[in-house]
């Protein structure tokens, strides 16, 4: 591009006058190779990479048509290579075996004077076509071939850039109009923006000044109120103030009779729960006992076979002049545990740990709780009587949660043995209904033998590995 913008020169091409091979001074003499060589490496560092990828372009057509021994070692592999692929891959290897002494240049040059003469010096030969045929032929005159393709590279390189330059500079100059347009815009909103705002300051200073009049007439007639104020209510504060200290005189009187009244109120209700708590637990046992007494004197007759109408000595007449209760008998199979446990309304107490360290004390005290739990669960279904299982609450972190239907599990509280609740349990039971403890240790025996019967820890072991 030019400067004014127009398009891009092209030169027509220039006619070199390329000399024949065989004249005097050229690569058909007998001249010194070694020198024509030197040549050659001095033209191809010198070249621009269009006339170097010429020189490659011709010395791979010829490397294609040369028999393959006859060839360099380095130049072999590439005489292999696809003709599209030999100039663009192998382009290292070939310039590099030029710059030999060993004659490839010149089977080079004379392949392309005998086989493709027209070829090779054409009518009007291309200036990089005739740079690299100097460099081939390791002329001398080649340096002004070389050195003109590299200025007309470097020529066309500088219009390219110039081009490039000026189109650039159009373009800042389109911004520049752009932006001048923009900031005259912006200038212009600008100032009808600040017109529009000063208007708008002057109507809002005078509404300030309207309505700082009106603010000071305010302040004036609130300061005249609070004179008045202050005049009229000076006796109200007093009669106040003498008002706040009579209610602060009553104070600690309302006080202590509100206290008064609340702890009577929490003692009445304290009663009142007490008295009805009291009456449940009497009715409780009441009901119980009566149940109880019924249905075991209901039992006691069926498995003795009584009749109803009583054909011998009365109860009256039974009754000794000794006074107590006699201790119950021990249990000791199976059998009699299960006549005990089909009486009616019946209580089984069982000591858990007395029970599981005597059948399972490999396992863990967890475990031998759920163990004798899950045991007792179709025991107590299958018979209908009320199971209590009672474990020492030491060392019990939390009150296990998993409970099984039918089945009660009570833990001591921190300081409490099983024993002694086990002996509140047969204690809290009305008299006459049946009790049966389950446990093997002899001072729990003897403290409730006289409301139970005792079973050892054995026999319900023995009876629950039936179920």
């Amino acid at each position: 591009m030019d400067e004014g913008g127009g398009d891009a020169e092209v030169e027509p091409p220039v006619a070199v006058d390329v000399p024949e091979p065989g004249e005097s001074g050229e690569p058909g003499d007998t001249g010194d190779d070694a020198a024509r060589a030197a040549v050659r490496v001095r033209l191809l560092e010198a070249a621009p990479e269009a006339v170097r990828a010429k020189v490659a372009e011709l010395v791979a057509v010829a490397v294609g048509n040369l028999p393959v021994s006859e060839l360099p070692p380095p130049v072999r592999p590439v005489a292999r290579f696809a003709p599209a692929k030999r100039a663009r891959v192998g382009a290292g290897p070939l310039l590099g075996a030029l710059g030999s002494a060993g004659g490839f240049a010149a089977q080079v040059v004379e392949w392309w004077a005998e086989e493709r003469p027209g070829d090779w010096q054409p009518p009007v030969p291309d200036p990089v076509h005739a740079a690299a045929v100097a460099v081939l032929e390791g002329r001398e005159e080649g340096s002004g071939l070389v050195r003109d393709v590299g200025e007309r590279a470097d020529a066309g390189r500088a219009r390219a850039e110039r081009d490039a330059a000026v189109a650039r500079a159009d373009r800042l100059e389109a911004d520049v109009e752009r932006l001048t347009a923009e900031r005259d815009a912006a200038r212009a909103a600008v100032d009808a923006a600040a017109e529009e705002g000063r208007e708008e300051v002057a109507k809002l200073r005078a509404r300030l000044r309207e309505q700082g009049v009106r603010v000071r007439r305010a302040e004036d007639e609130a300061a005249a109120l609070r004179d008045a104020q202050e005049a009229g209510h000076g006796g109200l504060r007093a009669e106040l103030e003498e008002l706040r200290r009579d209610r602060d005189r009553q104070r600690e009187p309302a006080a202590d009779a509100d206290d008064r009244a609340r702890r009577a109120a929490d003692d009445l209700a304290s009663a009142r729960r007490a008295s009805v708590e009291a009456r449940r637990a009497d009715d409780a046992r009441l009901a119980l006992l009566v149940d109880t007494v019924a249905g075991a004197a209901e039992g006691l007759r069926q498995e003795l076979g009584l009749r109803r109408v009583d054909a011998g000595a009365r109860p009256a007449e039974l009754v000794g002049a000794g006074s107590g209760t006699s201790p119950k008998a021990r249990v000791t199979d199976p059998a009699a545990l299960d006549r005990l446990l089909a009486l009616p309304e019946v209580h089984l107490v069982v000591d858990g740990y007395n029970v599981t360290k005597t059948g399972w004390p490999e396992l863990s005290l967890a475990a031998q709780r759920e163990r004798l739990v899950a045991a007792l669960a179709p025991l107590t279904a299958r018979t209908g009587a009320e199971t209590t299982l009672v474990f020492d609450g030491a060392g019990i972190t939390g009150v296990p949660t998993h409970s099984v239907r039918g089945v009660r599990v009570l833990f001591s509280d921190p300081g409490v043995l099983a024993d002694d609740l086990i002996r509140s349990l047969v204690g809290a039971e009305p008299e006459g209904r049946p009790l049966v403890v389950v446990t093997s240790d002899r001072a729990v025996v003897e403290s409730v033998r006289r409301a139970a019967h005792p079973v050892p820890s054995s026999v319900l072991l023995a009876r629950l590995s039936r179920i």
